[in-house]
């Protein structure tokens, strides 16, 4: 009974992982169910059993594969509770930059895919899922420009943020995954993602210190 349950624990597993590369690859609309159980070495019958549908399976897949890259890119990027705010900011920043530039961060790409053809089913665990870091990073835009700041300003300040790491980053994914894109001279990440961090924190904490200082 107990080797059973562990067979059953490993086949769910092993279906998350497959499903997680073949969305990535083909998203939701173009994956097979055969083509994801042959990856998982498991049967047919397999999705149905473990996850009642694709449409289950692909919110969970997507979910797996979000929570995997958190636990290897940790939010807080190494940086401290204790740490100066530009420090822990940049902790944010690199977090960010080390999930989208890892070709194994699954989760980006199904999201991709699921911008371009949606199905409107990742939509609420997205939110959920993200929410929490959301509000984190919010927490630390209002601690660097201080008091009287309204949340307009604080959620332009995270758009903008947020849209200089997945800008560059995404277009290297979309260059990658098609040859015939033509590829620029120069990409952000030639500097490295060390370097790139450096460069957007020190440009958006210079855009928030001026929000800072009219506000004053």
């Amino acid at each position: 009974m107990r080797k059973q349950r562990s067979d059953a624990v490993n086949t769910r597993q092993n279906l998350l992982d497959a499903a997680g590369a073949v969305f990535a690859k083909k998203g939701f609309w173009s994956a097979t169910h055969e083509e994801i159980c042959s990856r998982a070495n498991a049967n047919l019958a397999a999705i149905n059993y473990h996850f009642g549908s694709k449409e289950n399976l692909y919110i969970e897949a997507w979910k797996y594969s979000f929570e995997k890259s958190l636990k290897k890119y940790p939010t807080d990027g190494g940086a401290l509770p204790k740490d100066p705010v530009e420090k822990r900011m940049r902790g944010r920043v690199l977090s960010i930059l080390r999930r989208i530039s890892d070709p194994e961060s699954y989760e980006i790409d199904i999201m991709l895919k699921e911008m371009a053809n949606p199905t409107g089913l990742l939509t609420e665990v997205i939110v959920s899922k993200t929410e929490p870091g959301k509000r984190d990073f919010d927490s630390i835009i209002r601690e660097i420009i201080g008091k009287g700041v309204k949340e307009e300003q604080i959620g332009l300040c995270n758009m903008g943020v947020i849209s200089m790491c997945f800008g560059p980053m995404l277009h290297l994914r979309s260059i990658s995954e098609d040859d015939r894109m033509p590829k620029p001279e120069f990409m952000p990440l030639d500097l490295g993602v060390e370097r790139l961090a450096d460069f957007i924190v020190r440009f958006s904490l210079a855009g928030m210190r001026s929000f800072s200082k009219a506000l004053k």
